[in-house]
């Protein structure tokens, strides 16, 4: 195993952590990778301040917990996140691409 350099003064400060509250869009999906490692994955509607456009927002449940709060959610659920925004990497037919998702850490229903 290779050591880990301490962050750098510049990094200190850098957060990664997303907060959201909204409606579930559809039913989550549960799958299986190629690699054998169980997902779960859904979508978020969040009105922005002031009650103007709508953003959709692609979740992705790994942890054992997450999946299984998510797998139970349905479409019109109302939930709050928290997690991390990642950039995820794939092939297609057409050649590689990418997405942003939000990795989730917790996510609840809201009453």
């Amino acid at each position: 195993m290779t050591p880990t350099a301490p962050p750098s003064p510049d990094h200190q400060s850098d957060v990664n952590r997303v907060e959201l509250a909204g409606r579930v869009s559809g039913d989550p999906q549960q799958r299986e990778l190629p690699s054998g490692d169980p997902l779960v994955t859904l979508r978020l509607v969040v009105t922005r301040d002031g009650g103007g456009p709508v953003d959709t927002i692609d979740l992705a449940c790994w942890s054992a917990r997450a999946r299984r709060t998510a797998s139970r959610l349905v479409d019109g659920d109302r939930v709050t996140v928290d997690g991390q925004l990642r950039r995820r990497f794939f092939r297609t037919p057409g050649g590689p691409a990418s997405r942003y998702e939000v990795e989730v850490g917790t996510i609840s229903r809201r009453r």
